[in-house]
Parts: structure tokens; sequence; C-alpha cells
């Protein structure tokens, strides 16, 4: 299957248009159709019904397919680039907006003391981006965290040869608004509150998915949806009264109009772990260094 065709099809099945495909990638809209119809023959299966255009059946289970071939192959590109590239005067550094730890305002001040002239650049992004853009080198290093059994590591995507390993280990705890009646319980067993109020938050709290899979129910549904990497706001809508949300307990702490209960059962974690390449180098290698001297 060529990987040129395979990308003009997710193109055209997420413009749902040709010409608006053939407009992104810099084609004509014939050399467009041609890309479809070669594929599809390559395949023996329509791909996208003509009028509307959108995916077929057949197609739904080939973009499902797309994503994760499309990225390894990036990810296989980025990572011999890194083995051949000198090493940059610039960093990128991405974190989820629950990583953002003092382990690396500390690391990234010492290497301000070894090479003063580095351009650090931070970037607070959603998870998954996380690891796939340090896979494609559009990060140098990341910081991303999530919910895990205790000393288990996070379930990241499979993207390619990448390194993790632990910085921290926070207990988790529920955000109860201040008149919950819940509200000073020592802690709590997560499936007790399936069937309460939540905000989805998947970028900021841990994830709703997250937490039906741990309880192995079909509850935890949302009332609000959150769609957003300011913590502060998470928690304004939750002392609000418009649903609960699950974090890292030192991070509910001492916020107004809050109250944080420990989850007892299931016994998880909040984990952040930093992500890099193995193939790191450089500034890059030197903030990874650090930040595991930190976390020590």
């Amino acid at each position: 299957m060529d990987p040129h065709l395979l990308r003009t099809f997710v193109a055209v099945a997420r413009c749902g248009s040709f010409s608006k495909a053939a407009r992104e990638l810099g084609y004509t809209q014939s050399a467009v159709s041609q890309h479809i119809a070669a594929l599809e023959s390559d395949l023996g299966a329509v791909l996208l019904q003509r009028r509307p255009v959108s995916p077929t059946g057949v197609g739904i289970r080939l973009l499902e397919h797309a994503g994760p071939l499309l990225l390894r192959l990036d990810a296989a590109r980025a990572d011999i680039s890194r083995l051949t590239a000198a090493p940059a005067a610039r960093i990128v550094i991405g974190v989820s907006p629950l990583s953002m730890k003092s382990q690396l305002t500390g690391a990234l001040a010492e290497m301000r003391q070894r090479q003063p002239l580095l351009e650090v650049t931070v970037r607070v992004v959603g998870r998954e981006a996380i690891t796939r853009e340090v896979a494609t080198t559009a990060m140098d290093l990341g910081l991303v965290d999530g919910m895990a059994a205790p000393n288990d590591p996070l379930h990241l995507l499979d993207v390619g040869p990448l390194t993790a390993m632990a910085i921290t280990e926070q207990p988790l705890a529920v955000a109860l608004p201040a008149q919950h009646p819940l509200v000073g319980r020592a802690s709590l067993c997560l499936g007790d509150l399936a069937d309460a109020r939540w905000i989805d938050a998947p970028d900021t709290a841990i994830p709703l998915a997250q937490l039906r899979a741990a309880s192995g129910t079909d509850g935890y549904r949302a009332s609000t949806r959150y769609e957003g990497t300011d913590v502060r706001g998470l928690l304004a809508l939750t002392a609000a009264g418009h649903g609960l949300a699950l974090l890292p307990q030192p991070t509910i702490d001492g916020i107004p109009g809050i109250n944080a209960v420990p989850i007892s059962t299931p016994r998880l974690i909040h984990r952040t772990e930093i992500v890099h390449s193995n193939a790191v180098n450089g500034p890059p290698a030197l903030l990874a260094t650090a930040l595991m001297a930190a976390a020590e």
C-alpha cells in the first residue's frame, strides 16, 4: 500500500471534498482522483462515496489503520533525522497541564547555566499530542501525566522507539464542591461515584474513559465537557457544581470552594513521565538527565 495514496485518502475523507484535499496537498484535483482510484484498485474495494464525498464502511475501517500507520512512518523518518542532524541551539518541550512540575523549572535553570544562549519553547498541550510530537520531532522532549496502578508505567501511544521514565507519583483525589455531601470523608471508593455528575476534561483531568475501564462500569457520564488546559478553570466549574473531576491531590489542595477526597479503591496513582527519543542528544539529553536527577 503506497503511503502517498493513503495520505491522499485521509485528506479527502477529512475534507469531505476532492477539490479541498487537492488544495491542501498541493495536487491537482485530477491527481487526487487518480490517487483514490489507484488505492481502491490496489485494495479491491470502494473507499469513498462520491456524492456527497464520505468514507464507505470499508473506508472507515481503513481510516482506523491509516492514522497509526502514517504516524509510525513519520516517526521513523524523524528518528533517522535525529541520528544524522547536528545538535540544535533550541529545544521544544511539551508538557501536559498536570505535568508542569518544579523539576522542570529547576532543570531548565541548570541548563541555562551551561548554555545561556539556548532558545527554549515550552508548549502546554494534551497528553496524546505530546507522544505524537516527540515521535515526529515536533518536540524534543515531553512531560506527560496520567493514571496508573502504583509502580506501573503509563499506557502511551505506540509510535516507535521512545524512552519513558517516571518523575513523580502522587495520590489521586476527587475534586468535590464545598457543599457536596461526601465532603469530610477520609476516602472514597471510585466505583461509588459511577452515577455522579462528572466533567469530561480529557486533556486536564483523568479521562472518564479511563475511570470506566478502571471500575469496569458504564458510569462516569459527563454533564459538562471542558476542552482546555487551564486546571484552575476546570476546578472553577467543579466548585460551581457542574461536575466532579479526578486529579492529583496536590493540585486540588488549597483551592477555594473545593475539597479533595482521596481514592482508596482501586489503588491508583497519578504518574508523570519524561518521554524522549532513544536517539536523544545535545540539549534535550542534558535536560532529560537533569530531570531524572531532580526526581531522585
